[in-house]
């Protein structure tokens, strides 16, 4: 088979020492709900899922179908879905999912169809917002989330949420605090009319760092754990979870004044030996990574990147390096080096391995 020779590799490892690095910042009783959405970060849902399972006490993904494949692999762990839609909830209900009810209308159709099935206590989150203003009910549409929930068994509320919007940011902690603050004065207001008292979270992974006073019942850890803390210090602490290797798939010699890729962007202005890489901006390689703003690792010295990134390959300058057709290539093995192209990419690190083409083949070292 012409499989894609370019491949990501998952440190199983690295994950664990990532989690287990922020389970030490927490309270022994604080639950850790592990989001696992965009396919893990650009890594392996089911995966990660798998590494993990053990070590957790939720599953968190963004749409029901992502959800659905970690239970079609066998993932038994409760599982939220952040964002369902109207149209997927009896496919939510079908495979055991438990979605975040955040405005009246996804409120009203899920509470519609639990009573038709019907359901009983089926567990159910509700998200409010605190200032993000992205996703969440208004701190005044809590009597008549009570008054309606009140009049069914069929559901149960099995946590209350908020998201925080600046946890990262020291220069945003009036703020922040601001956010807590107003989600523990929503939650009260449930606490007192609901009558019984679901599970509370609000922290992401900056937010364990920066506000771990505000944990709550439990944390949501998502970039935390593929080696990312939002701040260098903490970022330091964690291991690399993401490498993205390829080969050489061939060596040229570009004589002075021939050209190099699309557009003839590079002119060499001496000898100059190419090598051609089978990753593109197909692969999530970004096109703002050609003309040597970017670069790989061959043979552990540095190949920047020439002329400009093509679909599904990049040419580098080899000129200096001992290398072979053949040869391995590094895209990054590191924290610094994902940095540094969301740097050169304007972007974060997140948008990085996110944007790692499903093509990559994934293998995970154990």
């Amino acid at each position: 088979m012409n499989n894609h020779v370019t491949i990501l590799e998952i440190d199983a490892k690295a994950v664990l020492h990532n989690l287990a690095y922020f389970k030490q910042k927490l309270n022994p009783t604080t639950k850790i709900l592990a989001v696992v959405k965009a396919f893990g970060y650009g890594s392996e849902s089911v995966e990660i899922a798998k590494i993990v399972q053990n070590e957790v006490d939720y599953f968190a993904v963004a749409y029901s179908n992502e959800g659905i494949v970690l239970r079609e692999a066998g993932i038994k762990t409760p599982i939220l879905v952040l964002h369902p839609q109207i149209q997927n909830l009896e496919t939510i209900v079908e495979y055991h999912l438990e979605p975040n009810l955040y405005n009246f209308k996804i409120f009203d159709a899920f509470l519609k169809l639990a009573d038709e099935k019907p359901l009983m206590n089926y567990p159910v989150h509700l998200k409010f917002n605190t200032g993000l203003n992205r996703l969440g009910f208004w701190h005044s549409d809590v009597p008549t989330i009570i008054t309606e929930l009140k009049k069914s068994n069929n559901v149960k509320v099995q946590s209350i949420f908020s998201h925080l919007a600046a946890s990262e940011d020291v220069n945003e902690q009036e703020f922040t605090v601001g956010q807590i603050n107003n989600f523990a004065y929503i939650v009260k207001q449930m606490y007192s009319h609901l009558g019984y008292e679901p599970m509370l979270h609000i922290l992401n992974t900056s937010g364990i760092v920066n506000y771990s006073k505000a944990q709550f019942d439990m944390v949501r850890l998502g970039i935390g754990l593929y080696g990312f803390g939002n701040d260098p210090d903490e970022t330091a602490q964690l291991k690399n979870t993401h490498n993205l290797k390829s080969i050489i798939s061939q060596i040229h010699l570009i004589q002075p004044g021939e050209t190099v890729g699309y557009n003839r962007a590079f002119v060499a202005s001496q000898p100059t030996r190419s090598a051609t890489i089978p990753i593109g901006h197909a692969d999530g390689l970004s096109r703002r990574l050609g003309n040597k703003n970017g670069f790989v690792i061959i043979n552990n010295q540095v190949a920047p990147i020439i002329g400009n990134v093509c679909m599904d390959m990049i040419m580098v300058d080899v000129t200096k390096i001992d290398c072979n057709e053949g040869d391995e290539v590094v895209i990054f093995n590191h924290q610094q080096h994902v940095e540094y192209i969301a740097h050169k990419c304007e972007t974060i690190p997140y948008e990085i391995l996110t944007g790692l083409s499903q093509r990559i083949k994934r293998l995970v070292r154990t």
